[in-house]
């Protein structure tokens, strides 16, 4: 066989001609096939392409039985070609019929051919078919005639990836285009239909070979030291390459960016003939396949890794963005990222946005409070996705589910157009309701009130008809602000909000950062355990200048209005207390220099540190008003991480010890008289909701998106029998960790709307 050193190039120069071609996609693929046979000096050259169900199809053939094409199958493991497909590696035989896994198929007449071939047509990992040669005399392939072989392999990926093939069969029958369905954690409610868009946009390598190998050496070397040294920097400065990655994960990463082993194939793929492009994809490639296929749950979490630094070489090596062109974005699009910050997300045309998927971010992660103050449906953790879609599949996603449905078939498709359009009109009878007092059946009322944290959230209060904004995230805005806000830009911020909020009371909670919040411009403190560190009112109370001139700015800012300003994470009284002194010498300060002061100045706590619990009374005595914080709360109670997959479901936000913690607050609130808002995202889900109003509850602020079904359910309900219903089931005390599937059965049986 001819030398594979001069092969690749002329070979892959010939099939570029055949692809310009204007001829039908089975004639360009047997035209393929002929060139390959030649160029490798073969009597056969095969293709066959896996199909959605996960069958090998012999595509197009140079040498075997031509009727054999789109006749020849077989299942993948099935035969060498299906332990190719299966296995992902080469497999060179100078004795084929000898091999174990050797099957005859006697429509193709190979019984005359020995010597076999075969490679992976590997793209992103995944197996989308197999290239085959075969000779009639016994021989040993050399490494080289492989390398060949494989480097053409990736041509006929994109070829198969262009969707041209699809023209040959059915369409949607390849496996590549297969309907794929993954579930992750819903985090916004609905439903969103349109193409997918992926925030970090993959490289597509066109060309392959090199034409100068020394070149193409001294770019991969430049590419790759520049990518390290920014990694270094990262790792040095303390910052994240993403929501939840913490200095391990840096460190891990610079392990990978820096093994000699994946540099050493770098070079090597280089040195093969290929550019510095293809031999990045190669090697990831040829890892991805292997590792894909490991049980080994390390060795696949290293994927992410390996994904991650591959796809910064390319771009490194292209000079291409990292993230997608806002500009191009299609009329319908569902962006599809392993991470996301929320200012990343205000980037994007909301007009043009249907839904967010998320590798990783759950429900209470800042890039979902944006996506629910857009109101565009969200589903986070759903692992693999970035793996299995390409920009331009068509993709639906159900945010109350957290279901995700790519290439869907038509029938899926119909199901949820017509889901989307049950939703509007929904939606249509919830605004109808804006106006209906929120009075339940037996004639309590109960106020409904809105969290927002931007100000493209104060419009949402007069759709919903909220009472007021129940809590304000002010950290919101230093989030997506590129330094630290000057005191006049925070009051003419908060200025603002209050302006669109008019007559009703705005909520303000103080800066609560840290943890998984950190301000891109303040440097990160590295933490054991960074959701029990330093943060919220803990870097309040010691840095007190930070919130001195915040709460000098909202004072200012409430000049003539009732202000209402509440701290977060306070665990005792004695912080509580602090924090109100330093509010209170603040007041004096405008007035003593005759700025216009607040009306009325009401300052609470929030509740979701347990030790608060036990001096609930003292606090409740203290405080203006008291707000639960259900996330942290519950959180911190069971010791579980609500953004770790692992655990985050054991345990229920109904579950009795936490409903026993919540009517223990409420019940504190009502002897001294103050007043209780709960405004986790407990309140915003209607059977959660109807478990705090027997509670009782009188007060409950969500995301806009609730207001209408909470108030729906609320409509529908009785509240004393309520009451008296979800008593019973706490003082069963049976050791059943939930009280969720019989409070949703009485709700059925009340037509209690849900």
């Amino acid at each position: 066989m001819r030398s594979a050193l001069g092969g690749p190039r002329l070979l892959l120069r010939r099939l570029r001609e055949i692809s310009a071609e204007s001829v039908s996609a089975q004639a360009r693929l047997d035209k393929i096939v002929v060139q390959i046979a030649a160029n490798m000096v073969a009597e056969v050259c095969s293709v066959y392409v896996l199909r959605g169900d996960q069958r090998l199809e012999l595509y197009a053939t140079e040498g075997l039985n031509r009727e054999a094409v789109h006749q020849t199958t077989m299942h993948t493991g099935e035969g060498l070609v299906g332990l190719i497909a299966k296995s992902a590696e080469p497999l060179a035989l100078s004795e084929a019929q000898d091999h174990p896994a050797f099957s005859y198929k006697p429509e193709t007449g190979e019984e005359a051919y020995h010597s076999f071939l075969g490679v992976p047509i590997l793209r992103g990992g995944a197996t989308l078919g197999v290239l085959v040669v075969q000779n009639r005399v016994r021989r040993v392939y050399s490494e080289e005639e492989i390398e060949a072989l494989q480097t053409t392999a990736m041509l006929l990926a994109e070829l198969i990836a262009s969707g041209e093939l699809q023209a040959i069969e059915d369409p949607g029958a390849l496996a590549l285009y297969r309907p794929t369905s993954l579930r992750g954690a819903p985090v916004v409610e609905g439903v969103g239909l349109g193409y997918a868009l992926l925030h970090e946009p993959r490289v597509i390598v066109k060309q392959l070979v090199a034409e100068d190998i020394s070149g193409e050496l001294k770019r991969l070397e430049q590419a790759i030291d520049a990518m390290q040294a920014a990694i270094d920097e990262l790792v040095a400065h303390g910052d994240r390459m993403g929501a939840g990655e913490h200095r391990e994960v840096l460190e891990t990463v610079r392990m990978v960016a820096n093994d000699r082993g994946w540099v050493r194939r770098l070079r090597e793929a280089v040195l093969s003939g290929l550019t510095a492009e293809a031999a990045v994809e190669r090697v990831q490639n040829d890892a991805r396949a292997r590792m894909q296929r490991q049980t080994d749950p390390y060795l696949r979490d290293r994927l992410h890794d390996l994904d991650d630094i591959a796809n910064r070489l390319l771009h490194q090596l292209t000079g291409q963005s990292y993230v997608a062109d806002r500009n191009s974005m299609p009329e319908n699009a569902i962006i599809v990222a392993r991470t996301m910050g929320p200012a990343a997300l205000l980037d994007y045309d909301p007009k043009r946005l249907r839904g967010v998927v998320l590798e990783e971010g759950g429900a209470t992660s800042h890039v979902a409070i944006v996506a629910r103050a857009l109101g565009i449906p969200m589903v986070g953790l759903v692992q693999g996705v970035i793996d299995v879609v390409e920009t331009g599949d068509p993709v639906i996603i159900d945010g109350a589910t957290g279901d995700v449905h790519l290439r869907p078939a038509n029938d899926v498709q119909s199901a949820y157009a017509e889901k989307a359009r049950l939703r509007a009109r929904r939606q249509e009878q919830y605004a109808r309701l804006r106006d209906v007092p929120t009075v339940t059946r037996d004639g309590v009322p109960i106020g409904l009130h809105m969290n927002a944290g931007l100000t493209i959230d104060m419009p949402h209060l007069d759709e919903t008809g909220a009472a007021s904004i129940g809590l304000f995230r002010t950290e919101l805005q230093f989030m997506l602000a590129p330094r630290f806000p000057r005191m006049d830009e925070q009051y003419h911020f908060y200025k603002n909000v209050l302006d669109a909020a008019g007559d009703r009371p705005v909520t303000f909670r103080t800066l609560d950062i840290g943890s998984d919040k950190i301000l891109p411009y303040m440097a990160k403190i590295e933490e054991e355990n960074p959701a029990l560190g330093w943060r919220a009112i803990r870097i309040g109370l010691d840095r007190p200048g930070l919130l001195r001139m915040q709460l000098r700015a909202m004072l200012k800012a409430g000049g003539h209005r009732d202000l209402r300003i509440m701290f977060p994470m306070i665990a005792n009284v004695a912080e509580y207390d602090a924090a109100r002194g330093i509010a209170l010498r603040e007041l004096e300060h405008i007035r003593r220099f005759d700025y216009p002061a607040p009306r009325s100045l009401k300052l609470g706590a929030m509740v979701e540190v347990p030790s608060l619990l036990w001096e609930i009374d003292l606090i409740a005595q203290r405080a203006d008003f008291l707000s639960v914080g259900s996330n942290d709360l519950v959180q911190y109670m069971y010791a579980v991480d609500r953004d770790n997959t692992r655990v985050a479901k054991r345990y229920d936000t109904l579950s009795p010890p936490v409903l026993r913690a919540l009517e223990r607050i409420v019940d504190a609130g009502r002897r001294a008289n103050t007043p209780v808002t709960l405004c986790g995202e407990m309140g915003g889900r209607p059977l959660e909701a109807l478990a705090l109003l027997a509670l009782g509850y009188r007060s409950l602020s969500m995301s806009p998106s609730a207001i209408g079904p909470v108030k729906s359910m609320i409509l529908s309900l009785d509240i004393d029998e309520a009451q008296v219903f979800l008593a019973s089931l706490l003082a069963a005390d049976d050791g059943n960790p939930s009280v969720r599937a019989r409070l949703r059965d009485y709700a059925v049986s009340r037509a209690i709307a849900l």
